[in-house]
This record gives structure tokens, C-alpha cells and sequence, in this order.
């Protein structure tokens, strides 16, 4: 898989997406959302991959919106630029979210502005302890546009929300893990390590249970009650076909038969 702005590695089930433009701090240029969009649509059946990790190249994640390519050399290209914009709220909102396979941002360094909405994006974030994250928008008059204001939505408190994005203050990983943006820092040394033995123990796991487990919370969280516990069944009854009943007869039945602790282990098979 050879990209112009991306760099690809799979071992152990996880594919590693690194942001490479390392010369625009990892910045979203109009290609970068062309190749983030073809690499999550060949990933996604892709048997060998059950985990995908994104982060960046050298010592930033992501710098946000590349301002010139995207912005600039756009402004007097409205069809093109709404295309483009298109991709850029695509990728980072509805694909990763509703992915049928877990995605973890590993935030490596600086992470402003657009980067925010991969983070929400992603099912799991970590990130280094000394890593940067800013809304800069307000400093040249803009404002957490796109799929930005919605990724603060969703995952920050009111206050939080609005202190970074009218202030433009930043914030390290450590705060980042507080208010609840990401869920853990790291000492940088140890952030890969940690990041990918998470991806790892995830992607050891029911691929087909992955994907029902990721479904049961994004959809639940835009329904009713009712309607909740019906797709709940719903998925119940999908996972019992995909899986030929695994869960029951091999999960369930293992246990019974003093196998293994599932509240303690994942089943080995």
C-alpha cells in the first residue's frame, strides 16, 4: 500500500498509518485526505488487519489543516474545495467512527486544530505526556470549524470545550487525559510500546465481537431506549450468524467447563 502523504505498516493483526509530512509538521493537505479515504477503504477488508493506529511522522501527530493548500490555493476553487472539504469531514467523523474495526490515535507530538477531530474520530486515544494540543482557529479569527466544534461536543465538558476554544490556550497530554480527551499519557519513550501493546491485545480478540461491540455503543448513543434494546438483539442474532453461535458454544461452553476465566482471560482460541 504506497501513498503519497501516508506510511503503512502491518504486523501482529495492526496496521500503523503514520501522517507523513513531516516538512508541514503532519499537516491535512487536500492529497492527505485523498489517501487517508483510499487507505481506510482498502484496510477495511483486509483480512491481515483487525486494529488500525494512526499517528505521525517524527515528533508531531498532526498540525491540523495544512491553512495554504487547503484555504488558499482553494479559495478561488469552490467546486474543488467543497470536494475536498467533503473527504476532510468524512474520513475523520463518520468513517472512523462507524469503522468495523477499532481505530486508536497515538498522539506522538503537537495536535492542533483539525487533528482534534481524528482524536474524537478514533475509538482510543493515547499520548505522549509532553505532547501539545491547541485550537489555534481563534488566533487568526477563526473558529473550530468543520467536524471540529462537533468532535469538542461530543467528548468535553462545557467548560473545557469552550476554554481552549476561546482562548487558544494549550494544554499537554497530561491535561489531555484529564478532561477526558484521550484515555491514558505516557512518558514518550514508552508511547508506542504502551499504545501498540493495547492494539495488540485488542486485535487478539473476536474480530466479529470488535466490530458488534464498537456498533452497540455509536448507534445506541443516537437512539431511544426501545430502540436501543431492540438493535442490541438485533446484533445479538447478526453475531450468532457471523460467528456460527462461537460465543455460546465455545465462550460460554469453555467456562462451564472450567476452561478458562473470562472475567480474568480472553478465550484462547
Amino acid at each position: 500500500m504506497q501513498f503519497e502523504t501516508l506510511l503503512i505498516d502491518k504486523k501482529d493483526e495492526v496496521a500503523l498509518i503514520t501522517l507523513n509530512r513531516p516538512a508541514k509538521r503532519n499537516a491535512m493537505s487536500p492529497q492527505l485526505h485523498r489517501d487517508m479515504t483510499a487507505a481506510l477503504e482498502q484496510l477495511r477488508d483486509d483480512p491481515g488487519t483487525k486494529v488500525l493506529v494512526i499517528t505521525g511522522a517524527g515528533d508531531v501527530f498532526c498540525a491540523g489543516m495544512d491553512l495554504k493548500e487547503f484555504f488558499v490555493a482553494l479559495k478561488d476553487k469552490p467546486a474543488e474545495y467543497e470536494a475536498v472539504w467533503k473527504l476532510a469531514v468524512e474520513w475523520r467523523s463518520r468513517t472512523l467512527r462507524y469503522y468495523p474495526k477499532p481505530v486508536i490515535a497515538m498522539i506522538n507530538g503537537y495536535c492542533f486544530g483539525g487533528a482534534f477531530a481524528i482524536v474524537e474520530g478514533c475509538d482510543l486515544a493515547f499520548a505522549a505526556e509532553d505532547a501539545t494540543f491547541g485550537l489555534s482557529e481563534i488566533n487568526f479569527k477563526l473558529f473550530p470549524g468543520g467536524s471540529v466544534s462537533k468532535a469538542l461536543a461530543n467528548l468535553l465538558r462545557p467548560r473545557d470545550a469552550l476554554y481552549y476554544g476561546m482562548t487558544g490556550d494549550t494544554f499537554d497530554g497530561a491535561e489531555a487525559a484529564r478532561i477526558g480527551f484521550i484515555n491514558k499519557a505516557f512518558p514518550k519513550a514508552q508511547l508506542v510500546e504502551q499504545t501498540l501493546a493495547v492494539a495488540r491485545k485488542i486485535a487478539g480478540k473476536d474480530g466479529h465481537a470488535l466490530r458488534a461491540t464498537k456498533e452497540g455503543y455509536r448507534y445506541s448513543l443516537e437512539m431511544s431506549w426501545d430502540a436501543a434494546m431492540n438493535f442490541a438483539m438485533a446484533k445479538e442474532l447478526e453475531l450468532v450468524q457471523r460467528q456460527n453461535d462461537a460465543w455460546r458454544k465455545d465462550g460460554i461452553g469453555d467456562f462451564l467447563q472450567g476452561k478458562y476465566r473470562p472475567g480474568l482471560e480472553s478465550h484462547p482460541g
